[in-house]
């Protein structure tokens, strides 16, 4: 039997191509793996990985054993979803698919019995056409959809329906029948009072969207006297005609926060920035006005104070001994450390924490470094593929 050389010399040159083909491909899905892998990572797993550091914190007197019912509720401000006016594409659904993943998987580790969102859910709610407006309230409800276990409850900000000179009938009509919102309401939840009120309508000038939300504000008032005078003598005299609600101080919620003059002694990671610290607040505009704070104050009696507006966190005392928390923005838009108000509440106390979500600048970070690796890796791959088949010439010329 005779040698064939070049029936030898193809089955070497085929066994080459084929351990070449097998290296190439197992190179190609390393790389693609590896993006999927951080895609997956920065996408969807870092959310849990942050937020599952968060727990409830413990209400003082309240413990297990114990028959006190403790309300888990969690407290969002300013969402702000982009509309068609302003914002790119991608900017909105960037935004939206942070939120998304971060509402989700708060619910899904901390299991909360209600959620309240502080208001400015929408960016262009006070520009919207009808068509535009139906859009960005599909887009919210699948944003934060929630189990039946869960009870969202939102009011209105600015944005939603436009500063008091831009508010009307129609805006406000409209964001009441999609969210189930009036511009005053008490909702009690296992025995805990919270008033939510529309502050945009808090102007004190007698206009008809003003004048519905005072006469309301008044008839939550003598609800809440009512009930803290059911010890009293004259109580069936003057309560007589009056829903009974729980024997609790409230919890006033709003998009605007009560009257101070700059964000100057908020603390904190999350607070404004020094320059913005220094810039004075303008009444009706960036914060209530003194006489509407006042009358709140006055009227309510409550025990805390939780608000949104300004985009930043911040704690002041009212009357020495108000609580008023300023709940940070949800959206990365406005914020590179976004974060919520997680609430142990009870009838007669409560505790507060906050849950920081990923930072954006961390995630940038986490893409700049593996892309960079990436890149060093391919090219340093590539280099060695052009030695290896300069190598291989040389040797087939020398056959």
């Amino acid at each position: 039997m005779m040698f064939n050389p070049m029936v030898s010399l193809r089955t070497g040159f085929s066994k080459k191509r084929t351990a070449y083909l097998k290296t190439r491909l197992f190179f190609l899905c390393s790389i693609f793996g590896s993006i999927l892998l951080v895609f997956f990572f920065c996408e969807f797993l870092v959310y849990y990985l942050v937020i599952v550091k968060c727990s409830w914190p413990e209400v003082k007197g309240a413990h297990k054993e114990d028959s006190t019912p403790v309300l888990k509720a969690m407290f969002l401000a300013d969402t702000h979803l982009l509309g068609e006016i302003r914002g790119h594409w991608f900017d909105k659904l960037r935004r939206e698919w942070q939120m998304e993943r971060s509402y989700q998987s708060a619910l899904w580790l901390l299991q909360p019995d209600v959620v309240f969102i502080l208001g400015d859910i929408f960016d262009e709610g006070k520009w919207s056409i009808p068509e535009a407006w139906s859009r960005d309230v599909v887009r919210f409800q699948k944003m934060f959809r929630h189990p039946p276990h869960t009870e969202l409850i939102v009011l209105v900000g600015n944005h939603d329906i436009g500063f008091h000179y831009d508010m009307n009938i129609y805006k406000l009509s409209r964001f009441e029948k999609t969210f189930n919102f009036t511009s005053g309401k008490l909702v009690s939840l296992k025995g805990i009072n919270f008033v939510l009120l529309n502050s945009v309508a808090l102007e004190g000038d007698d206009c008809d969207i003003c004048r519905a939300a005072e006469n309301q504000l008044e008839r939550i008032s003598t609800k809440l006297s009512c009930s803290r005078m059911r010890e009293h003598p004259d109580f069936r005299k003057k309560c007589k005609n009056v829903e009974k609600t729980p024997m609790s101080a409230p919890i006033l919620l709003q998009h605007y926060p009560l009257y101070r003059f700059s964000d100057l002694e908020c603390t904190g990671e999350d607070s404004a920035s020094p320059e913005e610290k220094k810039v004075l607040f303008r009444e009706k505009y960036d914060v209530l006005s003194q006489d509407a704070s006042k009358k709140l104050l006055q009227l309510l009696q409550p025990r805390l104070i939780l608000s949104g507006h300004t985009h930043s966190a911040c704690e002041v005392l009212h009357q020495g001994k108000i609580p008023e928390i300023s709940v940070p923005s949800f959206s990365w838009r406005n914020r590179n450390n976004p974060s919520f108000i997680m609430g142990s509440i009870t009838a007669a106390n409560y505790s507060l924490a906050k849950c920081f979500l990923p930072k954006e600048n961390m995630i940038i970070y986490i893409y700049c470094t593996v892309g960079t690796l990436f890149t060093s890796y391919v090219l340093a791959c590539l280099w060695a593929c052009t030695i290896q088949r300069i190598h291989s010439g040389r040797k087939i010329k020398l056959v």
